[in-house]
C-alpha cells in the first residue's frame, strides 16, 4: 500500500510564484500533486504547515563538515553526524567535499562515502563526491595545505575516477600544466569540472571554459581578479566568470566571505539561474566559538571560530565557513535584498541543475523526489522532509 502524506495550509514556493495557501501531496516519496486551496486526500497524513513556506529542500554541492565532524575524518560516524547537523538547517541533498591531503587520505575517503551513503537514512542525501584539490595554484592555496599540492597527472586521476564511480564533481586551477587534459577528460566522463585556487588570467580562464571547467568554486575566494603584471592590468578569474554569460558561480553566502555589497553584485550580474548558494561548511558548522580543526582530526589545520567564521590562528585569513543553509537564504533576503522566490531557486533548482539532477530534485513539481523543508518568515527550518519521511521536526 502506498504511503500517502499531505501538506497543506502553507505558502509553497514553486519554481513560477508562492502559492499563498496551498496543499502538497505526496505519495511513496514524490510529489504527485500541488494545488491552490486544499487537496481531497482523506488517507494521507496530514501536515498542517500553518501558513509558513513550503519549500524545496536546499541542495549544497559544496560542504566539508559540520557537528564537530569533517568528512576527511574518514569515519561513517562523522558522513551520518553531517548529514544530520545540515538536514536540520534545511539542507536535504549535498555533496561532501575533500580538502587536498595525501592520496592514501583522499581514497580512504572515497572509500569511507561508499560505506556511509548506505546507512544514511536520516541526514540529507549524499549526491556524490566534490574533490577540492589537490591540483590547484600554490600563491592561491588559501587553507589547502600546500604539501600536497600537483599539478594533474593523467595517470593519478583516471586511475581515482575508475575506482570511485561516487565523485561528480572535481575542482582544480585551469592554468596548470595538464588542466587542459583533466578538463576534457572528466567532462567527458560526465564529472562536472569548476575552477578553484587559481591564479589564472582571463584568456586562461576562457581557455580552461573551452576545456569544461565551466563553474567557479567559491567566488571571489581563493581565486584572480584584475592584476597588474610589468605595469599592464590582466582580467582575472572573478572577471572571467562574469564575462562568461554562460558560466555558473557558486558563492558562501555567510554574509562574511563575500559582504552584501558582493552578494548583490553577484546576483545583479549573474543572476539565480547562474549562482548556487553554498555553506562551504567546515566541522565547526552547529558548534559553539572557540578552537578548531580544519580538514581531519589527524592532520588538519588548527584554526579559530569568531565572529561566525573560521579563521588562521593569527587571524590573518579566513580558514572555512561555519554556515548552515537556512543562513544562506537568509541572507539573499536581508543582506542582498533578494526576492525569496529567487534567493530559494538559487538554494534549490540551481545548484540541481548545475550538478545535473534537476530531473528529480530541486523544485516542487508534481513527479520531482519530496525534499521538502518548512520555515516561518525569517528563515528559521520547522521541518525537513526527505522523498517524503520527516527526518527533522523542530521541537516546539
Amino acid at each position: 500500500m502506498e504511503e500517502r502524506l499531505k501538506i497543506y495550509n502553507g505558502q509553497i514556493v514553486t519554481p513560477q510564484e508562492i502559492i499563498k495557501n496551498g496543499s502538497i501531496l505526496v505519495a511513496d516519496g514524490r510529489i504527485v500533486a500541488i494545488s491552490e486551496g486544499n487537496i481531497d486526500a482523506t488517507d494521507a497524513f496530514e501536515i498542517d504547515a500553518k501558513g509558513r513556506f513550503i519549500s524545496p529542500g536546499f541542495i549544497d554541492i559544496h560542504v566539508h563538515g559540520g557537528a564537530g565532524h569533517d568528512f576527511m575524518d574518514n569515519t561513517e560516524e562523522a558522513f551520518l553526524a553531517i548529514a544530520n547537523l545540515h538536514a536540520r538547517h534545511g539542507t536535504t541533498t549535498m555533496l561532501p567535499t575533500t580538502l587536498t591531503s595525501s592520496r592514501a587520505d583522499l581514497l580512504e575517503t572515497l572509500a569511507t562515502y561508499e560505506l556511509a551513503e548506505k546507512q544514511n537514512s536520516n541526514g540529507s542525501q549524499f549526491a556524490g563526491m566534490h574533490l577540492e584539490g589537490p591540483y590547484f595554484a600554490l600563491n592561491q592555496a588559501g587553507a589547502q595545505d600546500t604539501r600536497y599540492i600537483r599539478n594533474p597527472e593523467a595517470s593519478e586521476y583516471e586511475e581515482i575516477l575508475s575506482a570511485f564511480a561516487c565523485i561528480k564533481r572535481w575542482s582544480a586551477a585551469p592554468e596548470l600544466q595538464g588542466a587542459p587534459e583533466f578538463g576534457r577528460y572528466m567532462t567527458s566522463r560526465g564529472v562536472l569540472v569548476a575552477m578553484a585556487h587559481t591564479d589564472a588570467i582571463y584568456e586562461e580562464a576562457l581557455e580552461g571554459f573551452k576545456n569544461g571547467f565551466t563553474l567557479a568554486t567559491h567566488l571571489y575566494s581563493g581565486m584572480s581578479g584584475v592584476t597588474r603584471r610589468n605595469a599592464y592590468r590582466y582580467a582575472g578569474v572573478v572577471e572571467a566568470a562574469y564575462l562568461i554569460d554562460v558560466m555558473d558561480v557558486e558563492i558562501i553566502a555567510d554574509g562574511i566571505h563575500l559582504p552584501p555589497p558582493l552578494l548583490k553584485l553577484v546576483y545583479k550580474i549573474k543572476g539565480p539561474g547562474k549562482t548556487a548558494l553554498i555553506t562551504d561548511a567546515m566541522r565547526a558548522a552547529g558548534m559553539p566559538p572557540g578552537e578548531s580543526i580544519l580538514g581531519s582530526l589527524k592532520n588538519g589545520l588548527k584554526v579559530i571560530v569568531e565572529d561566525d567564521v573560521a579563521k588562521l590562528r593569527d587571524r590573518s585569513a579566513f580558514a572555512g565557513s561555519v554556515a548552515t543553509f537556512d543562513r544562506l537564504v537568509r541572507n539573499m533576503v536581508t543582506m542582498a535584498d533578494v526576492p525569496l522566490l529567487q534567493a530559494v531557486q538559487m538554494a534549490a533548482a540551481t545548484p540541481a541543475a548545475i550538478m545535473k539532477i534537476d530531473n528529480k530534485k530541486g523544485s516542487l513539481v508534481a513527479g520531482m523526489d519530496a525534499d521538502i523543508v518548512l520555515f516561518d518568515e525569517d528563515i528559521n527550518i520547522e521541518m525537513t522532509i526527505i522523498k517524503g519521511k520527516v527526518v527533522y521536526e523542530a521541537r516546539k
